[in-house]
């Protein structure tokens, strides 16, 4: 396990979920067969390539209205599921290595990328609190991660992304420019031919 310093307030931490990664799966089916994947629109009436849900205190959603946070699932009309702890803990630890103490997400966003499925560049910025940073961990197929600067027009770095691999900015890089490239055709013993990304963040 390597650790990789992105700029001044990002690092990338290869393999820091590998050992977890069954654990991770387990988890992940539970939430999921609660909070079923979906493929949100945007607020232009598009609708989005990845298939997200979400669990813990809070779920982002996307629908004509706008970006936000929500306490129940539009879905369902139900709470989200419960963050399981080896999540929380994970997104912690990640946290702590890359420099931020006290990091406890009340969301994780769970992206589902199959083939061909992208997310093109933008800011998390619906968050209350821009001190707390943001945690991505990479599950299954390999990916290109564009993190780009404070600014739109900003050419972003391409990182290539691994199986287990976590990514941590926050600070000055809080509000950087981030995307993944079109998901290429791969295949993971666990995951298949999908690519999850779990996105931890602090909302209220």
């Amino acid at each position: 396990m390597t650790t990789e310093k992105l700029s001044d307030a990002a690092v990338l931490v290869h393999g820091f979920a590998v050992a977890e990664d069954a654990q991770i799966k387990l988890a992940l089916d539970k939430a999921i067969n609660t909070a079923p994947l979906r493929y949100m629109d945007t607020p232009g009436g598009f609708r989005m390539s990845v298939a997200m849900t979400n669990c813990g205190d809070y779920g982002w959603v996307s629908d004509r209205s706008g970006y936000r946070y929500d306490a129940c699932d539009p879905l369902t009309g139900k709470a989200w599921p419960v963050m399981p702890e080896v999540l929380r803990e994970l997104a912690t630890s990640a946290a702590a290595m890359a420099g931020f103490e006290n990091f406890i997400p009340d969301v994780c966003l769970v992206n589902c990328y199959e083939t061909g499925a992208r997310l093109s560049l933008h800011q998390d910025k619906d968050e209350k609190d821009f001190s707390q940073p943001i945690v991505s961990i990479s599950l299954g197929v390999p990916a290109t991660f564009l993190f780009g600067g404070l600014k739109r027009k900003e050419r972003p770095l391409r990182i290539p992304l691994y199986h287990g691999d976590v990514v941590v900015w926050g600070g000055a890089d809080r509000l950087r420019y981030h995307g993944v490239a079109p998901l290429k055709q791969d295949r993971h013993p666990l995951f298949g031919d999908l690519r999850f990304n779990l996105t931890f963040r602090k909302a209220v």
